[in-house]
């Protein structure tokens, strides 16, 4: 039972950052803007959160410049293809290479840093509890605050007049700028909240996951994030349950080995991208399901006055 417990808390660890950047995306994308450079934002943040931390000591610190980070690009991103008009794709490719190439520039220097102890966090009163403390109350404070964050995203976009605007544009960008709705503006703001998102989830990675800073260390969460979108049919209770689901499944690889099952390491590795593969055949499987449920807009391009 305390191997299990250990196994849940790892789980909601390692879920924690692909919540935040699956939310982040699902911000984006609910706004119309697909933006495929997730991992380069995350890269970024990493080791701007990470040269905080060293030099501060303050996680909050470090979460802030990560959000800086994955925000600026972000705003860079949504420059490039809300007033100029460029693809996509090719931007948000194009975002995540030159993330990928510019940390790891950046980092050289931090390679071999080491951050400070870090506190022990707790539960008052539930963290002693038996299995269900280890379990679920003795995480950082950023794991409970994605899960407020889940519902208070689900608030914003389901119950708010701004998110309701926000849906609106990215069903119909047209119908919302006949009504004189800023679109472009909407759309800027979407993205760079959602870089924001990103960013903490990039800084969170290497301050409080790992805690270190190595080349192309998201390895690869940015592209699962990006696939939670779908999987989660753009809503924010399915982009957290996800989360945690790949979370336990790139958990598992470790459980396993720490328990001496004979399974070579190298299929332990593909875990958690071969659930990706998997989950994303089984849901494509019913096409009409993602349209209904898809931002009609998703991806296109929007012309004010065309």
């Amino acid at each position: 039972m305390d191997a299990f417990a250990l196994l849940l808390a790892a789980t909601f660890n390692a879920g924690t950052v692909l919540a935040l950047a699956g939310l982040g995306l699902l911000i984006n994308e609910r706004a119309g803007i697909v933006n495929l450079g997730a991992e380069g934002m995350m890269l970024v943040a990493a080791v701007a959160g990470f040269a905080t931390a060293v030099a501060t000591g303050n996680d909050w610190l470090a979460f802030g410049a990560g959000a800086l980070a994955g925000a600026a690009l972000a705003a860079a991103f949504g420059g490039l293809v809300i007033w100029l008009n460029t693809n996509q794709y090719a931007s948000g490719l194009a975002l995540s290479l030159f993330g990928a190439g510019f940390s790891a520039f950046v980092g050289i220097g931090f390679v071999q840093a080491k951050i400070g102890e870090r506190p022990a966090y707790a539960v008052p009163g539930l963290a002693d509890l038996p299995f269900v403390g280890p379990a679920f109350f003795r995480q950082h404070p950023m794991v409970y605050i994605a899960i407020v964050l889940t519902l208070a995203l689900a608030w914003f976009l389901y119950r708010s007049r701004a998110g309701l605007v926000l849906r609106a544009v990215g069903e119909s960008p047209e119908s919302a700028h006949a009504l004189g709705v800023p679109v472009r503006r909407i759309r800027l703001a979407a993205v760079m909240a959602g870089g924001a998102l990103c960013g903490v989830a990039g800084a969170y990675l290497s301050v409080i996951y790992t805690p270190l800073w190595v080349e192309g260390m998201t390895a690869g969460r940015g592209w699962i994030a990006l696939a939670l979108t779908t999987f989660a049919t753009w809503r924010p209770a399915r982009v957290l349950l996800g989360a945690y689901l790949f979370g336990g499944v790139t958990m598992l690889q470790f459980h396993l080995q720490s328990q001496g099952v004979e399974i070579p390491s190298q299929f332990l590795t593909m875990l958690p991208y071969l659930a990706t593969i998997v989950v994303l055949v089984l849901i494509s499987r019913n096409a009409g399901w993602i349209r209904a449920n898809m931002p009609a807009s998703l991806g296109k391009p929007f012309f004010p006055g065309g």
